[in-house]
């Protein structure tokens, strides 16, 4: 039996198997708004066969986009776009379960698409004011953010609760949120970005309390049945300088997981340009290993995970609980299926697509009866 398609129980949510669809940036909102691309994208991932589909980092408020193209949950507006892929995804959708990832892009905010240079946009060229734990740029050059007040900060947490509440409202089976790859929460958490010497800033316990607070406002905010994970950066990736470390990511999930955080999905770097990766398949898998020998809690891998067996290693292997795949999914939208066939596990197919089956491979999709005239 593999493990990979084994089912995972979190709170009051099963899901399926060990295969998420991380949450992905597409940069192709408008105003926050989702639009026809989400429908076609994330409608497509929902075929996979997944067992959870994460929408892509979706910001709480305007200012916490990282391009003005990029997705928001902070307005009516954006909650009846997002509602309406929601329903393009349930309806497409076999078995797997939905989640959304909440964010705040901080010193990152105001870029370009990636595809247009990923530079910052400035205030007279339609960009706005990137706001952040300290007035540190990202890159060597940038404009300054503006470093938050203590009252704005304090308000930060409300937002994050706001937008799960509509994420709530929309149905969503799961949620995470996004302190990793140098976005604000995990600005707060480096001394790379933050330079504080206030009560967010400083010492460790200082520099986890905003988002601490921003996981016990969304835990609160979203229905106690549903679960809440959290990604972050293990490592920035800077040797010789002070920065975030394993162990302060470890000593932060055992923080989590007091408050009832339901996993980790463990990424690495995006603080700085000086970041240093020992790029590689399944690069960033020990990290998620170290978190989940330390804390015990379930754990999702994530980076450079690509081939069935190598996922189906890491899950049998207790290295993770579960692997999340991104830019494999992109080109390849149906790895699930291939993954199922290949390590002997089972997917669920939507019934139109049967016919594509093969027949000595239909044992990884359970009862398949297609009868044509």
């Amino acid at each position: 039996m593999s493990r990979l398609f084994e089912p995972l129980t979190l709170r009051g949510l099963t899901l399926p198997n060990r295969i998420m669809v991380s949450p992905m940036c597409q940069y192709s909102a408008i105003d926050g708004n989702a639009t026809a691309w989400h429908h076609a994208h994330l409608g497509s991932l929902a075929l996979s066969g997944a067992g959870l589909v994460c929408v892509e980092a979706t910001a709480v408020t305007a200012e916490g986009r990282i391009t003005p193209g990029c997705l928001g949950l902070w307005s009516d507006a954006n909650e009846t776009a997002l509602g309406a892929v929601v329903a393009t995804m349930r309806a497409a959708a076999t078995n797997s379960k939905l989640a959304i990832q909440l964010a705040h892009a901080g010193r990152k905010g105001s870029s370009h698409a990636p595809w247009d240079g990923g530079q910052l946009i400035a205030v007279g060229d339609g960009g706005w004011q990137p706001v952040a734990p300290s007035a540190l740029p990202h890159a060597e050059g940038e404009t300054p953010p503006r470093a938050l007040t203590v009252e704005e900060i304090a308000a930060l947490p409300r937002a994050f609760a706001q937008s799960a509440a509509r994420a709530a409202r929309l149905g969503f089976d799961a949620m995470e949120i996004h302190m990793a790859h140098g976005y604000l929460l995990h600005e707060f958490l480096s001394p790379v970005a933050n330079r504080r010497s206030d009560d967010y800033g400083g010492s460790f316990d200082h520099r986890v309390r905003l988002p601490l607070a921003v996981f016990d406002a969304v835990r609160a905010a979203f229905p106690a049945e549903r679960p809440v994970g959290v990604r972050v950066s293990a490592t920035d990736w800077l040797d010789g300088e002070e920065s975030w470390t394993l162990e302060q990511t470890i000593e932060l999930a055992q923080r989590l997981k007091a408050r009832g955080c339901d996993w980790i999905d463990v990424s690495s770097g995006g603080i700085s340009p000086r970041q240093k990766i020992a790029l590689g398949p399944g690069y960033q898998v020990p990290f998620a290993q170290a978190v989940r020998k330390a804390t015990g809690m379930t754990t999702i891998a994530v980076g450079l995970i690509t081939q069935p067996a190598q996922a189906e290693a890491i899950v049998a292997d207790g290295r993770a609980d579960m692997v999340a795949l991104a830019r494999a999914m992109l080109f390849d939208p149906r790895w699930p299926w291939r993954a199922a066939i290949a390590v002997g596990g089972r997917v669920a197919a939507p019934r139109q697509y049967w016919r594509s089956v093969p027949k000595d491979a239909s044992q990884a999709f359970g009862p398949i009866v297609y009868g044509q005239r």
